[in-house]
């Protein structure tokens, strides 16, 4: 066998020794993680709480009267508002209390 060849042999047979060690030590892992878990009577929840809402988009402020898509002012304006000098037109009436 060549140099290069003998290297690649020994890499494989590395590679195979890591995979190895890898599994074990995730085996490891999980045993004491699940012992943890029993011992202090943990459920899923208490380990992986549920992830954060992101909010509400928020209330449209602005209507297309010709295709009726809204707009809530926020972010980069749609096409059909893009270009107008007054937005006032495009407004939706608010209900006063």
């Amino acid at each position: 066998m060549t140099d290069y060849q003998t290297l690649l042999a020994r890499k494989a047979e590395l590679d195979a020794q890591i995979a190895k060690a890898q599994a074990e030590a995730k085996a490891q892992a999980v045993a004491q993680a699940r012992a943890l878990i029993a011992e202090h009577g943990l459920t899923a929840a208490d380990v992986f709480p549920a992830a954060k809402s992101k909010g509400s988009v928020g209330a449209a402020k602005f209507r297309d009267p010709a295709s009726g898509a809204t707009w809530t002012g926020r972010g980069k304006p749609p096409l059909w508002i893009k270009d107008a000098a007054d937005r006032t037109p495009f407004l939706i009436a608010q209900a006063t209390e």
